[in-house]
């Protein structure tokens, strides 16, 4: 089975524009419009990849991350972010909550992104099998 990731992402376009990358590459895909809403699916699906944009209206991807890392679950899960924000500020605010990744969506295309998340998920499955 392939594995979930869901896409936390605000801007309607963006997250669409992603998922459908993503499903078009065989993975199951989930979406959240924000944090909140994100955090919510991530506990009840448990998706092997969560990617976060950072500014996002009702809870930001740096809250959720860090509400998440507060789970049981949530402390091990993987998270990627997936934002235009390169304030070297909140780079560090992010990875002190051992985010996976972080990339600035103006530097990378969507196959491109679509491609590191393939390899990422490999290295993983690798690492823990």
């Amino acid at each position: 089975m392939m594995p979930k990731i869901l896409v936390v992402e605000d801007m309607e376009a963006i997250r669409q524009a992603i998922t459908a990358a993503l499903a078009k590459a065989g993975y199951n895909v989930l979406q959240a419009k924000d944090g909140a809403e994100g955090l919510e699916i991530a506990f009840l699906e448990h998706p092997e990849l969560i990617l976060v944009d950072i500014i996002m209206p009702e809870v930001d991807g740096i809250e959720m991350v860090k509400r998440l890392r507060d789970d049981d679950w949530g402390k091990t899960a993987s998270v990627m972010m997936l934002t235009n924000v390169e304030d070297s500020d909140k780079i560090v605010a992010v990875q002190k909550y051992h985010v996976y990744d972080y990339l600035v969506k103006s530097n990378w295309e969507l196959d491109d992104v679509v491609e590191h998340i393939k390899n990422k998920l490999k290295a993983a499955t690798e690492e823990n099998s």
